[in-house]
Formats: C-alpha cells, sequence, structure tokens
C-alpha cells in the first residue's frame, strides 16, 4: 500500500511540474495541460508536440510579462481600464446570473415520459436497412465472387472474410449495422435500399471506394425509436424549451420589480 501511494505521489508531482516561474509564480504542467485541453480540437494535436508545447509555454510566459507590466505601470488606476473593467463586470454578471438561473431548471424522468408516450408519432425512427458487402478493388473480381457465392461455393459471410478489403468489418462477414439514408455515398445507398432482406446484388456497385457486393439482412420501416435510445436528446429539448418558458417568465416578474421604461415604438 505504501508502494501504491508512493506511485501516486510521484505522478501527481510530475503532472504538477514547475515548468517555469515569472517573478517567483509558477507555471505548471498541469496549467500548461488545461490550456491543450481548451484549445479547439484542430489546435490540440500541435500543442501536444514538443514544439507546440514550447510556444505555448513562452506564450503563457508572455501573458504574465504583460501583467506584470500592467502592474507596474498602474494600468488598473487609469480610467479608461476601469471603465472597460466595468463594462466587462456588467457583462459577466448577466451572463452569470442567466447562467445560473438556467441551471435551476429542472425537467424530471416523469415528465420525459410522459412526453414520451404521448407524442409517439415524434419517435418514429427513419426507415433502415442493414446489409453486409463485400468491397475489392477491381469489377472483375467481385463478379467472381458473386458467381462463386451464387453457385454455393462459399456463403457471403465466407466470402466476406476471405475477399472483402474492409477490415473494420471483414472479420463479422461484412456487416455494417443499421443505416439509414443519407450515411452513405449514393451508390451504395441506391443498391442498399432497392433490396429486399436475404437479396443480394446481382451485379456490382461501383463507388469512390471500389466495387462492392451488398448483401439486405434486415429492412426496417416505421418503427418508434425505444425510450432509452431516445432519452438524452429529449431530455435536451424539453429542457430548453422549460428554460426559455422559465427565462420569459422570470424576466416579467423582475419588470414588475424594477422600473423599466420602453421609449421604442414596436
Amino acid at each position: 500500500m505504501a508502494l501504491n501511494h508512493r506511485s501516486q505521489e510521484d505522478h501527481m508531482s510530475e503532472k504538477d511540474q514547475v515548468l517555469a516561474t515569472v517573478e517567483g509564480k509558477e507555471i505548471t504542467q498541469s496549467q500548461l495541460d488545461l490550456l491543450i485541453e481548451q484549445a479547439p480540437q484542430d489546435q490540440q494535436m500541435q500543442f501536444r508536440t514538443h514544439e507546440g508545447r514550447r510556444q505555448l509555454l513562452n506564450e503563457m510566459i508572455a501573458q504574465e510579462l504583460f501583467y506584470l507590466k500592467g502592474k507596474a505601470e498602474k494600468i488598473e488606476e487609469t480610467e479608461e481600464y476601469q471603465k472597460e473593467f466595468a463594462e466587462m463586470t456588467e457583462k459577466f454578471l448577466k451572463s452569470y446570473m442567466i447562467s445560473h438561473f438556467m441551471s435551476s431548471v429542472k425537467v424530471e424522468e416523469d415528465e420525459l415520459r410522459q412526453y414520451y408516450n404521448e407524442n409517439q408519432d415524434k419517435f418514429i425512427a427513419p426507415d433502415s436497412v442493414r446489409c453486409s458487402h463485400i468491397l475489392v478493388p477491381a469489377k472483375q473480381q467481385a463478379i467472381d465472387i458473386i458467381e462463386e457465392i451464387d453457385t454455393g461455393g462459399k456463403t457471403f459471410e465466407q466470402a466476406a472474410k476471405a475477399y472483402s478489403a474492409d477490415a473494420s468489418n471483414k472479420d463479422r462477414g461484412g456487416d455494417l449495422g443499421y443505416f439509414h439514408k443519407g450515411q452513405m455515398v449514393a451508390e451504395f445507398e441506391m443498391a442498399a435500399f432497392s433490396l429486399n432482406p436475404g437479396e443480394m446484388t446481382s451485379a456490382p456497385v461501383q463507388t469512390q471506394f471500389g466495387w462492392h457486393i451488398i448483401q439486405c439482412t434486415d429492412h426496417k420501416t416505421n418503427e418508434i425509436v425505444p425510450y432509452e435510445a431516445a432519452r438524452d436528446s429529449l431530455h435536451r429539448f424539453l429542457l430548453g424549451q422549460k428554460q426559455n418558458r422559465r427565462y420569459v417568465a422570470e424576466a416579467e416578474d423582475l419588470k414588475k420589480q424594477y422600473h423599466v421604461n420602453i421609449k421604442l415604438g414596436l
């Protein structure tokens, strides 16, 4: 147990390693990591490189230096600074109070279930098919595989495992799972949705990825999305509606507490 405790301490000290000091103020590893996590997704990879981390550290140092420069020049005492600071404080307080108010609004489980049960027509899933495919680079190879399956030389699943170039699903017999319109490239989608369960394309289908042999294994239409699958999106929807109603009502109540004079005629 003592060894494990020591390992945790070592990990924490490594994570909070001091990377630089500016007039005695420490800039730590955890502060740098937090900035990287808060950066836009497309920049995070760059900042995680050795050079990227160095650039970010230099930026953190520069900000501390400008802070010290501002303190030395007593910028806080200038009229311009105080005016801008007051405006920023006001904006922050408005934003904070609205956010704080919104966070108090809750949607209970029984509200979710009641809405779901009373609005089943809003939870009908788009038509979907479940298909398997075999992807190969050449048309003639696809034709030969279709013939081999048709003559009983291999099942579709066996052929997918043996020949398909799609490594992401060949070990599952080419199974792509369920998908609805708009999720696949147009040529593949058109062929897939034209098949009945159990049918296979009689000719190869060409897409930008190569030549496909497609087999439909199931077709779902007008199915209601289960409650558990719909719950998260339903919660966001009802919470947004409830927050908006409460926000408008609260604003009207506040108008009774404070003097409001609207001069713009609308």
